[in-house]
């Protein structure tokens, strides 16, 4: 089964639903901020997509740039930041369909094609 992290009003978020419907492709939603990830996840996450915790944080996003995230980087450990993830939806990047060992983050169509399709 697939989990799909998504925050309901992001526009991409929506668009990755609307791909998973429209291919009839099964997947179980969770809102990532009143479900955000917990540690245990986060860090099966970090190493099934290439042991850099960096790449999940939602650089665009209005909390990264509240908590000023990109001056703290140079200073913070992969745990400590995994505990940011853990208690912040928010910073993580989104959507992130999970199946198996394999994770998907953020929502491109061609590469969720090329992905689940075939």
């Amino acid at each position: 089964m697939r989990t799909l992290f998504h925050y309901s009003p992001c526009s991409t978020c929506q668009k990755a639903r609307r791909f998973l419907d429209e291919h009839g492709i099964a997947y179980t939603p969770r809102h990532i901020v009143q479900l955000p990830p917990r540690v245990e996840e986060i860090t099966v996450w970090v190493k099934d997509y290439g042991n850099d915790p960096i790449r999940l944080f939602n650089t665009h996003g209005k909390r990264y740039r509240e908590l000023d995230i990109k001056a703290k980087l140079p200073s913070l450990s992969e745990e400590q930041i995994i505990e940011l993830f853990a208690d912040d939806g928010m910073l993580v990047k989104r959507p992130i369909l999970i199946f198996g060992k394999r994770i998907l983050i953020g929502f491109n169509e061609r590469v969720w094609r090329e992905t689940l399709l075939h």
